[in-house]
């Protein structure tokens, strides 16, 4: 059985059912994350050495993008995890990936900060030796999964070293770490997202994923390519859910006076035609990102670039459309374009945003560097 037959009864008898409460309660799906892990697909990326499924980003993204379909919010906490299991994968100690491997260990990111904000890849937070330990000091301002996940892949200034910035995998539980306050929020209201702070957290010195100051390169190198395409995914997966709601209700819909249903306005048929093109292109340059850095292409860093501020527009575009040819019926919780469209602003202002990607890609075209 595939990877994706493995999937699909998750999504059809627990995901889906649950999407609307998890959304409307702003609650965790620990029970689909539990069925996901035990399924083993919590270790779909993890090595076969480890127990995992020794698959790839490829897959990831396709797992990703079948959950948006249904639930953004569930689909971004495997997001999340996927993207920071890539980093403990190369990175990290063998015990915690013989966990996620088994489906019994959840992680996530913890990068963005208030100083930052979006420009993850300058942390203010601090990281100084304190004998054979290190101490972390730091406030994260957006964690996915934060009271909820196992362990973060933690960001924070070097030590000593030249460089941006270092990483450590923390354990959600030690002490020194506490969370301020739940989110409630307009999109994506079910990930757990909250913020994390950090006084005096104590890690041994085998928490250092990589050397110290080595951050900005794991990030950019390891980290981003994975990261912008499962973003891209969850996107592309929005799109295809907002879609595929709006084109029931205009074939079921009808005028009573004429019969006729709302798809047979020649106006809704070219809108959704536009909005189905849209999340076709979307998905075309994420199977395009992903063949480039598979083969090593030249241009595959222009298309990471390229990859999650493209499908991120297109949701927004893709659920903006949903919401006109569906009119007053989209508002209705029940139909399920409003959640999809709230969760859709997401992307767009997730590190690094849009705007910022779009600064990058204005200047790889101008032969400028990054920063």
């Amino acid at each position: 059985m595939s990877y994706l037959e493995v999937l699909e009864p998750l999504v059809s008898t627990l995901i889906a059912p649950e999407a609307a409460q998890t959304d409307q309660l702003a609650r965790f799906p620990r029970a689909a994350v539990d069925a996901l892990g035990e399924a083993g697909l919590l270790g779909l990326i993890s090595a076969e050495e480890v127990g995992g499924m020794g698959l790839g980003a490829a897959q990831a993204c396709r797992v990703v993008e079948r959950i948006a379909r249904d639930c953004p919010s569930t689909a971004m906490v495997v997001t999340m995890h996927y993207a920071g299991a890539s980093l403990i994968e190369k990175y990290g100690p063998v015990e915690i990936r013989r966990a996620i491997a088994r489906g019994e260990h959840l992680t996530t990111l913890a990068w963005s900060e208030t100083g930052s904000r979006s420009h993850f890849w300058a942390p203010v937070g601090t990281a100084r030796a304190d004998g054979d330990d290190f101490v972390l000091s730091g406030s994260k301002s957006m964690v996915t999964s934060a009271s909820e996940a196992d362990s973060y892949v933690w960001s924070s200034r070097p030590v000593s070293a030249e460089g941006a910035s270092t990483l450590w995998l923390v354990d959600s539980r030690a002490q020194g770490l506490q969370s301020p306050h739940a989110f409630d929020g307009l999109g994506l209201r079910g990930n757990a997202s909250a913020p994390i702070r950090a006084e005096g957290l104590r890690v041994p010195a085998s928490a250092m994923l990589g050397a110290d100051g080595s951050g900005g390169d794991i990030m950019n190198g390891d980290a981003l390519p994975v990261f912008a395409n499962l973003v891209a995914s969850s996107s592309i997966g929005l799109a295809d859910g907002a879609l595929q709601r709006a084109t029931q209700h205009i074939t079921a819909s009808r005028f009573a006076e004429s019969g006729e249903a709302l798809c047979e306005l020649p106006t809704i048929r070219a809108y959704l035609a536009r909005a189905q093109l849209r999340a076709d292109q979307a998905r075309t340059l994420r199977d395009d990102t992903l063949a480039a850095m598979s083969a090593g292409r030249a241009d595959a860093m222009l298309r990471v670039l390229e990859v999650k501020a493209a499908a991120a527009e297109a949701a927004l575009d893709v659920t903006d459309t949903a919401m006109r040819i569906c009119g007053g019926a989209a508002f209705r919780k029940e139909v399920g374009i409003e959640r999809l469209f709230r969760d859709a602003r997401a992307a767009s202002i997730m590190g690094p945003t849009s705007d910022v990607l779009y600064d990058f890609l204005g200047r790889v075209l101008c032969g400028m560097p990054l920063a």
